[in-house]
């Protein structure tokens, strides 16, 4: 298992070089590499230029770390045509600097309107139908999580999604600070995970507050509180043990599942490589210098067994 950090907090105010610099220097070996402006942005085209490419390499050599994965967001669930013909050439773009850095796993999200939730189902499927043969020629791991306000926000719908395309080039992602929006603010983890069984390749890491209790987020005029009033989500990211979410339901059920050692599926080795916990902590970079080697060090301990000095 790689555990990762992922960088967006480091980006905002950092260059390429400082950011892998300091990823290491907090005892990560692995970076996943969420939209950043001059890589790969939210929707756009990558950009990724020969000069910001030799950059990061040049960081990633001194430091001995490794790109675990890139992060994309992209509209290739509509809900227009033009947008996902747009989503799906920067997809075609994002493939090759993957390839190309020996990247090897692409994490993502469906990236519909919740209010065009058939339309963007079937834009999805489209758009799967031209990606997934690049996708597995290329021997890549693309990784799918449902995402608050996206025409899919429940696990075990999304995990069907992943599952009905029967590729191993296609795994889950569960986002920890996702979890509320999951199950309509059960909260329940461990069924969660164990539905996802085999699909689940990754998970996030990260806190948050149950946004279905009321007054733990308050809008005003007051019934934006209320689902379904306003276009709009509300959620958090931020250290574990901050929030309402069950950690120790997590860290038991990946212990079940062998999260860690898990390399087959379906009897067969699992692409991509190993599986990958990644720290996702947004919000407070005022904390960040203790709460990123904290979260590490839980992970160590909670799913390695490996002892802080």
């Amino acid at each position: 298992m790689k555990i990762a950090f992922d960088v967006d907090v480091l980006a905002k105010q950092m260059d390429i070089n400082r950011m892998v610099h300091q990823a290491a220097d907090w005892g990560y070996k692995y970076i996943e590499q969420s939209p950043h402006p001059r890589i790969n942005p939210f929707y756009k085209h990558p950009l990724f230029s020969a000069e910001c490419e030799k950059e990061y390499k040049k960081a990633l050599s001194e430091t001995g770390v490794e790109i675990s994965s890139f992060i994309v967001v992209y509209r290739w669930s509509g809900p227009t045509e033009e947008e996902r013909q747009m989503a799906v050439k920067n997809w075609k773009r994002i493939i090759e600097i993957a390839v190309n850095m020996g990247v090897r796993v692409i994490n993502t999200e469906l990236s519909g309107d919740p209010n065009m939730a058939e339309i963007c189902n079937g834009m999805w499927y489209r758009s799967m139908e031209e990606l997934l043969p690049i996708i597995e020629k290329e021997g890549l791991r693309v990784e799918i999580q449902s995402h608050p306000y996206d025409f899919s926000e429940f696990n075990n719908e999304t995990c069907d999604l992943v599952k009905s395309l029967r590729s191993k080039h296609l795994g889950y992602v569960y986002s920890v600070p996702h979890t509320f929006f999951y199950d309509e603010g059960k909260g329940d983890v461990r069924n969660m995970l164990k539905y996802a069984g085999d699909e689940l390749t990754h998970v996030l890491f990260a806190d948050t507050y149950n946004h279905t209790k009321d007054c733990h987020y308050i809008v005003n005029p007051p019934w934006l509180n209320k689902r379904g009033k306003i276009d709009a989500c509300v959620h958090q990211h931020l250290a574990m043990g901050e929030g309402e979410v069950d950690f120790d339901g997590v860290f038991e059920t990946l212990r079940e599942m062998d999260f860690v050692n898990r390399q087959l599926r379906n009897d067969a080795p699992k692409v991509g490589g190993d599986n990958i916990a990644c720290v996702s902590m947004f919000g407070f970079p005022e904390k960040m210098a203790k709460q990123a080697p904290e979260a590490r060090e839980r992970i160590e301990r909670e799913l390695l067994g490996k002892q802080q000095p």
